[in-house]
Parts: structure tokens; C-alpha cells; sequence
């Protein structure tokens, strides 16, 4: 029943214009592969490679990783999309070693995929699963097909260290695949609900040592007037930022940003710095 739904469906990212639309999608008897297919890129037909997660939990970094495999040792697949109703905030990381170098959309207005074809890569989508998939037919009726697979690109980070050796992050947007270009473009912080770092990264837990709200509208409004006697105004504009406060220098040499969307799926992105 996915694979039917997402043949019809697409994947969809935050522009419909940029909705990965599939020519053919069939099943696919591997591993970690459940279905093949071709969409369209430039005008030139490409084929794609599906891995679908598990019902109940997350897709970590290792699904990631062995479906990236057995897709590279497939007959030349140009895109991997992994599927999952929740992700670890480490398949995103995961799904990095993989993608090859893509053009951004302010670099190129056009960039054949022959062009960026690197042996052992190919550009991974991380799409989310509505919910209602899982509840059968008759919901998924009263369900536009829209979103049903949608994608959360990889968080644009600007990390600056001040003349005092503090540092700071800011978040500038999201980058985002396009699969009829084959290019990455870049979107403001509206598809951000909220944001996290770690200064003091230690590889192995992750520790919300600053914590951020965005997203476009002001979506807290409602929650402010709620709270109006047990918040301060101050505070909560404080919180309600794209660019942190100054911070010390990790001891560890590592900080860790995660970022999460509207429906609450979540990204990870680590960063090597000085101590």
C-alpha cells in the first residue's frame, strides 16, 4: 500500500512546483530496497531506488547507510529515497557520506546530473511518512495526497567565533534538493519550528545547552497571550530567534545543532572547532 500511495503521491518538499514525481514505481525484492522506479530531471529520465522504514520507530543511521549501500550496487540508480514515519536525528549525518557535491541553486540555473555523477554517490532523500498512511484506506480518503512523503532539507548554519574566542550560530534557512533540477536551493527559517545546541558536544549524547524558536507568522503568538502572567515578554523575544548567544569554545572540539520541523522530525549537524 506505501509503495502504491507514493507512486501516486510523489515526495513533496516545500515548494509543489519541486514535487518528486515518479514515472514508474515498482516493488523490489532486495534487503534493504523495497521498490525501483524513474522520474523525470532536466527533461532526462533517472532512476530512483526506495527503502522504506520500519512501522513502529525511527529510521536510524544504519537503515540509512545499508540501504545507500545496496542502492550503489544496483544498476546505476541516480537517487536513494528513504522513507520513514520518524528519523534519528543521526540519519541525516548518515545520509551525508553518500551525496556527492550539488550545485546550488545560486551557483547554476541548469546542471545536468551527468555533470555531478561521482563513483560510490548519490543524493539521498530522508522523506517523512504521514501517519495516516498506517491507518488504512478509508482515513487516507479524507487525507490530501500532498503530504503524505514529505522532505526536510539539511539546516543552513553560519557559525562565527567573536574576538573574545565566544562563538555564536546562526541559522540562515534550509537547504533543500531539487529533484526535477538536481540542484539544492535554499529557504528562509519558515519550515523551522524550533532549534538546539549542544556547545559541548561529546559524539555521543546530545544535551540542550540553548534552546531557539522560529518559523514564519510568529506560530507562538497564541501561546504568549496564554502564558501572559507566567512568562516575561523579554525573555520569551529572546528565545524567539535565528542566531544564538554567545558561547564558550567546546572543550570537547565538537558542537552539535539540531533542528527540527512543523511535524517534528528532527536533523543533526555536527561541527569541528577549535577548543
Amino acid at each position: 500500500m506505501i509503495i502504491e500511495n507514493l507512486r501516486k503521491a510523489g515526495v513533496q518538499n516545500s515548494r509543489q512546483s519541486e514535487r518528486l514525481k515518479f514515472n514508474m514505481l515498482e516493488p523490489l525484492g532486495g534487503r534493504w530496497i523495497q521498490a525501483a522506479g524513474e522520474y523525470d530531471e532536466n527533461g532526462l529520465q533517472r532512476r530512483v531506488a526506495v527503502s522504506i522504514g520500519p512501522q513502529y520507530g525511527t529510521v536510524d543511521a544504519e537503515i540509512v547507510k545499508e540501504a545507500a549501500k545496496e542502492a550503489l550496487r544496483g544498476a546505476g540508480f541516480d537517487l536513494l529515497v528513504v522513507c520513514g514515519f520518524a528519523f534519528d536525528a543521526h540519519a541525516d549525518e548518515a545520509a551525508k557520506e553518500f551525496v556527492p557535491d550539488l550545485p546550488r541553486s545560486d551557483e547554476c540555473e541548469l546542471f545536468l546530473a551527468e555533470e555531478r555523477r561521482q563513483f560510490g554517490k548519490l543524493p539521498i532523500l530522508l522523506a517523512r511518512m504521514n501517519p495516516d498512511l498506517a491507518m488504512g484506506d478509508e482515513l487516507l480518503k479524507k487525507t490530501g495526497a500532498g503530504n503524505l512523503f514529505t522532505v526536510f532539507g539539511e539546516p543552513d548554519l553560519q557559525l562565527d567565533q567573536l574576538p573574545d574566542g565566544k562563538m555564536t550560530v546562526e541559522i540562515r534557512g534550509v537547504d533543500v534538493y531539487d529533484p526535477t533540477t538536481g540542484v539544492v536551493r535554499s529557504s528562509s527559517t519558515d519550515d523551522i519550528a524550533c532549534w538546539f545546541i549542544d556547545t559541548d558536544y561529546n559524539a555521543e549524547s546530545f544535551f540542550v545547552r540553548h534552546a531557539y524558536f522560529t518559523g514564519a507568522g510568529d506560530p507562538y503568538e497564541r501561546l504568549k497571550r496564554a502564558l501572559r502572567a507566567e512568562i516575561d515578554e523579554a525573555a520569551w523575544a529572546a528565545l524567539y530567534s535565528t542566531k544564538s548567544y554567545p558561547f564558550d569554545a567546546p572543550s570537547t572540539g565538537k558542537i552539535a545543532v539540531k533542528v527540527i520541523n512543523h511535524y517534528g522530525d528532527e536533523v543533526l549537524k555536527v561541527y569541528e572547532v577549535g577548543g
